[in-house]
């Protein structure tokens, strides 16, 4: 029963994704996806850069979907995971500053940040929010539990999970994830009848 019911949360909490824009307008979710394949297509035609960022399991998200970016759908990605560079950060700048110091050694302007978080309060993300800002970056956020959450009302576009505990909003945010990379590759699982293979001599999407 125990399963049954976890799915049926994870569904609903899918279903119920909420996209936003900058003004709170609610954007309907196939049209939300479509927005931010064209950003993606606009960071690769312009040469810039995509970066992710997230605390925790959402980092662990960021690393992934970096790779996958960068890997399948050929647009420069990157998350901020490196051991010496975050380690000389908390010690020197502290852990608030850990995303909005790279994005200020790194970032250009007309690069996208994409920022992951449950509660949509964490203050590095916040701090990384208002860094790209200041550079001119446009800005996605995903973020879930409470719906007045501070990141859900600083992106270009917003992407709010309703759902009140960590593991449906992590694993939901890893779908909508997988979502717009599938999308803006013409990924459809539901349209084919072979299989992907990821290596080299028999690549196949």
């Amino acid at each position: 029963m125990f399963y049954k019911n976890y799915i049926d949360a994870l569904s609903q909490s899918m279903n119920d994704v909420v996209f936003t824009d900058i003004k709170e307008n609610e954007i309907e979710q196939s049209n939300g996806l479509e927005i931010l394949c064209e950003l993606s297509r606009d960071v690769k035609a312009k040469n810039k850069t995509k970066y992710l960022c997230g605390n925790g399991a959402s980092a662990s998200i960021c690393n992934h979907m970096a790779l996958d970016w960068s890997k399948n759908g050929s647009v420069k990605t990157s998350a901020f995971s490196d051991s010496a560079l975050f380690t000389a950060l908390v010690n020197d700048l502290g852990v608030e500053e850990i995303f909005s110091a790279p994005l200020q050694y790194y970032a250009n302007k007309g690069d996208l940040l994409v920022t992951i978080s449950s509660s949509g309060n964490s203050v590095n993300i916040i701090n990384a929010i208002k860094k790209a800002r200041e550079i001119g970056m446009r800005v996605i956020t995903l973020s879930g539990l409470k719906m007045e959450n501070k990141s859900r009302l600083l992106g270009d576009i917003n992407i709010y999970v309703p759902a009140k505990t960590y593991g449906i909003v992590e694993s939901v945010h890893a779908i909508i994830m997988h979502a717009w990379l599938d999308k803006y590759m013409g990924i459809a699982e539901w349209d084919r009848n072979y299989y992907q293979n990821m290596k080299k001599d028999q690549f196949q999407l």
